[in-house]
């Protein structure tokens, strides 16, 4: 048997080129090399540093009982044996997952982009982890969803509720102690906080400010009626028509539209009307971005031939030719409120469960003149 088999002797260590010209840190810490199947714990760590799993696990939480230099010697040398923190073994110990769920029924939507963007800020500022489903108004995949994040412990949920949402599943979800706050939708007789904008004065601004331009024939397209939002949005507009001394029966109404592709469907409804509107009330600035697109390829020009408004000022909306004059909702206001009102309710505070009405500003462009008129660019 050779020496290279039987193991008897040791060959000499041979320098290589890159170890004599200082290429290879030998100083490094060696990698952990496990068992398949095994994985890094605490412990790997505070036998690396000569510290207790106690110490790992509170500097990993951000605690402040563990001094600064300690917590970043415990990241650092987690990152470099690869180390990922278990919350759910951590949900374990401390009864919270640092998970939270939003669920909206269009991500697509700019608009929920937008209040995304103030919820990620707030959430993540205070360690949450943030789980998002986009329902499509599809009320069993909103609870499906809803399920995995009780079976992941979730410390919370912010919910724009789907069609068909009831008061009793939202009710169970309080009644065993999960954080709920409803955004942007509201759903009747629930024991949770609603954070949305005040939708019936929003509605009624914006058609009124129709009105005032010498528009008598105002129709609304879009919206499902079966939502809060699609309800009072129609609500406004009826009212201010009601209170113009119009009949909004003997308006173009056309619900259920909430896409741009379902505005530029409308259109050929719209132009078929027997009573032709001269103002389009659109329920999103999506809707309204749609008939602005279709109506200018049948020759229509928005504003001056037929008066187009939105809901939501997205961003774009005031980069339009024509600028749409739309109803600013502060998506951002409604993304820091939910969030802010959940952590209230995560850290134990009993939240009432009223609604918290964000009030809507109306931003006047171009799109939406007197009958005939086109108006300038407004220069800033």
């Amino acid at each position: 048997m050779s020496d290279e088999e039987s193991g008897s002797k040791t060959e000499p260590h041979r320098q290589s080129n890159q170890e004599s010209h200082g290429l290879i840190d030998r100083s490094a810490p060696e990698p952990y090399l496990l068992k398949p199947g095994k994985r890094l714990t605490l412990g790997h760590i505070a036998d690396q540093l000569g510290i207790s799993t106690a110490t790992v696990s509170l500097a990993l939480r951000e605690s402040p009982l563990v001094a600064e230099e300690t917590r970043l010697k415990v990241k650092q040398t987690a990152e470099e044996i690869g180390y990922i923190y278990n919350r759910s073994a951590a949900s374990l110990r401390t009864a919270r997952s640092q998970i939270v769920g939003v669920a909206v029924h269009d991500i697509q939507n700019p608009f929920f982009a937008e209040v995304f963007s103030a919820l990620e800020d707030v959430l993540e500022a205070q360690g949450q982890m943030i789980f998002i489903c986009n329902h499509r108004d599809d009320v069993k995949r909103q609870r499906a969803f809803v399920n995995t994040l009780l079976q992941h412990r979730a410390d919370g949920l912010i919910l724009c509720p789907s069609i068909g949402t009831t008061a009793e599943e939202i009710n169970r979800l309080v009644g065993q102690g999960i954080p709920v706050t409803l955004m942007a939708r509201e759903v009747s007789g629930v024991w949770a906080p609603c954070v949305h904008g005040d939708d019936i004065k929003g509605g009624y601004l914006v058609t009124k400010h129709l009105i005032e331009k010498g528009h008598t024939r105002i129709g609304m397209v879009g919206g499902r009626r079966e939502s809060s939002t699609g309800r009072d949005r129609h609500v406004g507009w009826k009212r201010a028509l009601t209170e113009a001394g119009l009949n909004p029966s003997h308006q173009l109404d056309l619900p259920e539209l909430m896409t741009q592709a379902d505005g530029r469907l409308a259109v050929t409804t719209i132009l078929e009307a027997d009573e032709r509107p001269t103002a389009i009330m659109g329920f999103n600035d999506l809707v309204a971005f749609g008939m602005m697109t279709s109506l200018r390829r049948a020759g229509i020009e928005p504003g001056p031939e037929m008066a187009i408004t939105g809901y939501d000022d997205i961003d774009g909306a005031d980069s339009r030719t024509p600028a749409l004059t739309s109803v600013c909702n502060h998506a951002d206001k409604i993304g820091r409120l939910a969030a802010l009102t959940l952590l209230r309710q995560v850290t134990g505070e009993r939240v009432p469960n009223n609604p918290i009405l964000i009030e809507p500003e109306l931003r006047v462009r171009e799109s939406a003149p007197p009958p005939g008129v086109r108006l300038a660019p407004i220069v800033l």
